[in-house]
């Protein structure tokens, strides 16, 4: 196991269709931003411009180091279709050393 706490995390946004969080899973990890994209259906229920949601959305969760977070964030906004979309960075606290020089290898 390694504790290089902040060498690798995890970014997540979220999208408004699978097809949506295919071509952007795609391109993320094309341009070897992120080693892995996983794409999981999910329900969100939020508040925008005063009026509450409740919609379905595609959750990407993107295997990455943490070096490349800006690089990252600037190529998702370039891409994303919301006006003001989640992009949130999750320290990964310890993982299989094996799992993450695959990071390493696998990202820019």
């Amino acid at each position: 196991m390694s504790t290089e706490a902040s060498t690798h995390c995890i970014v997540q946004t979220a999208l408004p269709s699978e097809a949506q969080a295919a071509e952007l899973a795609r391109a993320i990890v094309q341009a070897r931003l992120g080693a892995c994209v996983q794409v999981l259906a999910i329900r969100s229920f939020y508040v925008w411009q005063e009026r509450a949601h409740d919609e379905a959305e595609w959750l990407l969760a993107i295997k990455t180091r943490s070096a490349l977070y800006a690089a990252l964030e600037t190529f998702i906004r370039e891409r994303h279709p919301y006006e003001t979309p989640e992009i949130v960075l999750l320290p990964i606290a310890a993982g299989s050393a094996a799992y993450l020089a695959w990071v390493d290898a696998n990202t820019a």
